[in-house]
């Protein structure tokens, strides 16, 4: 797996904005103050419920501390290869900004990453070669799963299949890809 290195750096900000346990927390506890005054939710319930939430939250801020330490590892993590942005991705880059794929800079260096990657791994003998994508900025396809030139043909040129997903399941990619076009 390869991973270019301003993703793990960007991916420290919305960890942190999106995991913080006290909000999840707090809308349980609302909960259970009602809960408990309709009679829907036992003592005991409510009291193990605030320990496994207490638990949670403690977990969590423990692993929010060591969040750059985590990021860190992942350089060393077999099977996965964090690699820096070379000179030929930042070219890349910059003609990607004449195409109309109104993609920010920042999604820019990363469509450039992945493209000048998968030439390289293409010309090392790589053939089975994905991108898993949660942006909707960087997929190739519309809400309705329309494909959307230029991006798509951009990924179709360099063999590229796009996922919506870390588990590799959406889309379903066709069996004869890449020998065929969608």
């Amino acid at each position: 797996m390869h991973i270019p290195a301003i993703c793990v750096t960007e991916a420290r900000r919305p960890i942190l904005a999106k995991c913080q346990p006290r909000l999840e927390a707090d809308a349980i506890r609302r909960f259970l103050v009602r809960a408990r005054a309709e009679q829907t939710v036992s003592p005991e319930q409510e009291r193990t419920t605030r320990e496994v939430l207490d638990r949670f939250e403690q977990q969590v801020r423990a692993e929010l501390r060591q969040l750059d330490r985590t990021l860190a590892s992942l350089r060393g993590m077999r099977g996965l290869e964090v690699f820096p942005l070379n000179e030929r991705m930042l070219e890349r880059a910059v003609e990607l900004s004449s195409l109309d794929l109104q993609l920010q800079p920042f999604d820019q260096a990363i469509l450039a990453a992945v493209l000048v990657r998968a030439r390289e791994l293409t010309q090392a003998g790589e053939i089975d070669l994905c991108f898993c994508e949660t942006d909707n900025d960087l997929r190739p396809w519309d809400k309705k799963g329309e494909l959307m030139p230029p991006l798509s043909d951009l990924y179709c040129e360099a063999r590229v299949w796009v996922y919506g997903d870390f588990d590799m399941l959406a889309p379903m990619r066709p069996d004869m890809w890449p020998d065929v076009q969608v």
